[in-house]
């Protein structure tokens, strides 16, 4: 039981961070953002790994490449396409789209690493994509498509990051995983930021960077860690379906955002379609259990 509060109070700081996005969009480019978030979150992933005596590795030139190709789609590319987004479509439509990383990543598994689709697959990208049909179509709403397929776009790098993880041949546990991700993410986050405008950004915005490098970044990976523990593997999976569900609940709790009936059946068919690949996968789609995120914890904060 502790386990299980544990995994559900990670899932939530993730659900949080489509608030903290739509705070951070409306004050600073997505760079700028990008880059002070990793700031912040290295020096505490550093001190944590000096109090469990654990030491960066030494990849090989292989893994190196495979590290910075992570760092770029799951730490920058990740944040800057859901910032983005964040500035076209409401969270609540994000929360959906974001819904669907887990079924996003079993099929890019398809394409990356040769794996045949299963029917319970083709049901369950059938199942999201109507989800996300359904809750983020809007007559003449051209510019929330484009928030809503740029947040897809996030999805997509951290369902290459997942995939990309596979490939490395030395596995990386979680906290050296996650602090290298904040370092390398950093250094290719630090160049575009600097050619971006800075506008004068105020305390919200200010306040959300700080709250989700401290919260979902660093405490999300913490209480993921503790929580996976002591549970198996396919049970720690079902909890990223936490996340969506919340994420929605905060936009109507925090930015007093409209929850209608299609953002309902909506989060209702994609969590369907995750849960069914939960169920008839056994140990959850492509073995998504985000170890903070795919390094932090449930996904999306890395």
């Amino acid at each position: 039981m502790l386990g299980y509060l544990y995994l559900t109070a990670a899932s939530l700081t993730v659900g949080s961070t489509v608030v903290a996005g739509k705070l951070i969009a409306a004050g600073l480019p997505p760079f700028t953002a990008t880059a002070l978030r990793l700031a912040l979150a290295l020096p505490v992933f550093l001190l944590l790994m000096r109090v469990k005596g654990e030491r960066l590795p030494r990849p090989d030139k292989h893994d190196a490449m495979l590290l910075v190709l992570q760092a770029g789609a799951g730490s920058v590319g990740y944040t800057v396409l859901l910032m983005t987004g964040l500035q076209h479509t409401s969270a609540a439509n994000a929360s959906v789209v974001l819904g669907t990383l887990p079924v996003v990543s079993a099929l890019m598994a398809v394409f990356v690493l040769g794996e045949r689709p299963k029917p319970a697959l083709i049901a369950a990208l059938v199942l999201a994509a109507a989800g996300v049909l359904i809750a983020t179509t809007r007559s003449g709403d051209a510019s929330g498509w484009q928030g809503n397929l740029l947040v897809l776009g996030a999805v997509a790098c951290e369902g290459l990051f997942v995939l990309l993880n596979k490939k490395l041949r030395t596995p990386l546990g979680a906290l050296p995983l996650s602090t290298i991700m904040c370092g390398v993410g950093l250094l290719l986050a630090i160049g575009p930021a600097l050619g971006e405008a800075h506008p004068q950004a105020g305390t919200p915005a200010l306040a959300a960077v700080a709250y989700y490098a401290l919260v979902p970044t660093v405490g999300g990976y913490v209480l993921w860690y503790a929580g996976s523990a002591r549970v198996s593997g396919a049970e720690a999976s079902l909890f990223t379906a936490v996340t969506p569900a919340s994420a929605m609940i905060f936009a109507w709790w925090l930015l007093d955002e409209a929850i209608g009936p299609r953002q309902l059946a909506g989060i209702a068919c994609v969590l369907a379609a995750v849960l069914s690949l939960y169920f008839t996968s056994g140990s959850g789609a492509r073995g998504y259990a985000p170890v903070r995120q795919s390094s932090e914890p449930p996904a999306g904060p890395l």
